[in-house]
């Protein structure tokens, strides 16, 4: 991961070099009527990093530890403008992402460890807010909702966490947040952005027995995540 970013990075460096000076102060501007299509196309590729926020019935002494890794993110940009500096976007992507939980009050690790492995399909329908274009570059802000599709949830399983399996609700929805820069170069234009998903339902499901010492006193588990994505137009 850290070398995919070192190339995107030098990508960028060269080719703003050689656009002399995008961040310049009179530099040369590139795809002055871009942004005036009615519709336009993208793709992206990036990273993620999804957690999980417990709400418990009665507060328990430890909570359950979430440790979260570094996930891959790949999908389509679709763009409708709607007028001057406000647009609405579909951005339908495939998303891999892995948890690690570890529950309180168990003697053996292999019981009170989870490792939670998702591929999502994300759908979020986006609004757009940007900010006037100063040379080559034009920050924005966005904010929507979208829904999630979760291929791994093992949601239809019999087994539970009595037999090592934890299971999560199939399709769950969202509100996000979060901001970009788009930089006009030569051919494309490049918008690197950086976005908050916040879940809005519970996505656990619960242990066949009620008192379950994994999932009882759990009242709700919600999705955190933070998505980093390289968009190309």
């Amino acid at each position: 991961m850290k070398r995919f970013l070192l190339y995107i990075i030098l990508i960028c460096g060269m080719h703003g070099h050689a656009q002399l000076k995008i961040f310049g102060k009179d530099p040369i501007i590139h795809l002055e009527n871009f942004d005036k299509q009615r519709v336009h196309w993208g793709y992206f590729l990036g990273f993620n990093s999804y957690g999980f926020k417990f709400d418990y019935i009665n507060p328990p002494d430890v909570d359950v530890i979430v440790k979260q890794t570094t996930g891959f993110n790949v999908g389509l940009v679709g763009n409708l403008r709607i007028m001057e500096h406000l647009d609405l976007r579909f951005e339908p992507g495939l998303y891999y992402s892995q948890r690690d939980l570890t529950f309180p009050g168990f003697e053996r690790e292999s019981d009170a460890f989870r490792e939670v492995k998702s591929t999502y399909i994300h759908f979020p329908l986006l609004l757009k807010f940007s900010a006037k274009r100063a040379g080559n570059v034009k920050p924005y802000l966005v904010g929507g909702f979208s829904k999630t599709l979760n291929l791994s949830s093992g949601y239809n399983s019999l087994d539970d966490n009595y037999t090592g399996t934890f299971r999560m609700k199939q399709w769950t929805t969202n509100y996000e947040i979060g901001f970009g820069i788009d930089m006009y170069l030569e051919y494309f234009k490049f918008s690197p952005s950086i976005r908050g998903v916040f879940g809005l339902n519970d996505e656990l499901i619960r242990d066949n027995n009620p008192d379950s010492p994994w999932t009882s006193n759990i009242g709700s588990m919600k999705t955190r995540a933070i998505l980093v994505n390289f968009t190309f137009h």
